[in-house]
Parts: C-alpha cells; sequence; structure tokens
C-alpha cells in the first residue's frame, strides 16, 4: 500500500490534470461547447436513451442535461422522439450530421493527443490507458449498473476529459 506522501502527491497530480482539460476544451469548435460534446459521446457510446439516463451519465441535473440537449437538437446533431413505452418522456437518437459531429471531435482529440504524446512508447500510453480505467473503477462508475470485473478496462473517449462527465 502506498504512503500518504504518494498520495499527497497523487492529490497534488489529479488536481494539475485541469491543464490537460483546458487544452482539451481549446480544440473544440465553438459551436459544441464540452456539455454538448458530452452528450454526442454519450449518445454515441450507449445509443438511444431517455434524458433521465442521460442526465445520469451526465452527473448533472435535469435543467443542465435540457440546456446541452436544446442545443444539440437545434444543430440538428440530435433528434427527440417520443418514448413508445411512455409519451410524456423522449428518447434522444444521434443523427448523421451528430455522427459526423462526433467523427470531428474524436479527430482533434486523438491529434492533440497524439501532439502531446508523440515522446512517449506506446507501452507508456498503453500504462497510462491502463491505470486510468483502474483508477476509474476504484471510484465507482456510474454508467454500469456492476462494476467491470476487468481490472484494466479501456480508457474511454477522450472527448470526455472536456466535460464533467465520469471518465
Amino acid at each position: 500500500m502506498a504512503g500518504q506522501a504518494q498520495y499527497e502527491e497523487l492529490a497534488r497530480q489529479l488536481s494539475a490534470i485541469g491543464i490537460v482539460k483546458r487544452d482539451m476544451g481549446r480544440i473544440l469548435p465553438p459551436e459544441c461547447p464540452g456539455g454538448s460534446a458530452a452528450v454526442l459521446t454519450l449518445l454515441g457510446r450507449h445509443g438511444d436513451m431517455r434524458m433521465s439516463r442521460l442526465a445520469e451519465l451526465l452527473s448533472v441535473d435535469m435543467s443542465v442535461t435540457s440546456r446541452h440537449v436544446a442545443h444539440v437538437a437545434d444543430r440538428g446533431w440530435i433528434e427527440r422522439s417520443p418514448d413508445p413505452a411512455d409519451k410524456r418522456s423522449r428518447i434522444l437518437h444521434l443523427t448523421a450530421a451528430g455522427q459526423e459531429q462526433l467523427d470531428e471531435l474524436s479527430r482533434r482529440t486523438s491529434r492533440l493527443l497524439a501532439d502531446r504524446l508523440s515522446d512517449w512508447s506506446d507501452q507508456e500510453v498503453g500504462l497510462l490507458i491502463a491505470l486510468m480505467g483502474r483508477l476509474r473503477e476504484s471510484f465507482g462508475d456510474c454508467r454500469t449498473t456492476q462494476r467491470s470485473s476487468h481490472p484494466h478496462p479501456h480508457a474511454t473517449d477522450a472527448t470526455e476529459l472536456t466535460t464533467r462527465t465520469p471518465a
């Protein structure tokens, strides 16, 4: 088990991760801020869902989720359709234009990471992915009802780093 000094240093390093998040936020197109990117990322990863589920995944309340959804819907990146099981609810669906925007976000994020980590070996990048996944797992993952049994889950799409979304 790590000692107190190591945990203190880890806390400092985690606090400093804001620099990485800010840099990643700067690459987002002006029409697609972090909250919008998170909505697209989650719909791309998890498929169609109700707004309540999206709010849970975003870890924000429904009013914030509604604003993010309105923003992406106004741009034609998602569609809101009645839920057949409950007509009061809406099912959110990523459109082709939304998938294109999500693909662009992924390209931008990948380019930034490739640039910033160009002096890292493949092994170092793989180790970072594994350790970040393990750290996330140690804190729990609200996106699933069970914790993964895999000791080193793969890292999620890097666009999540630009949002409050649990990575």
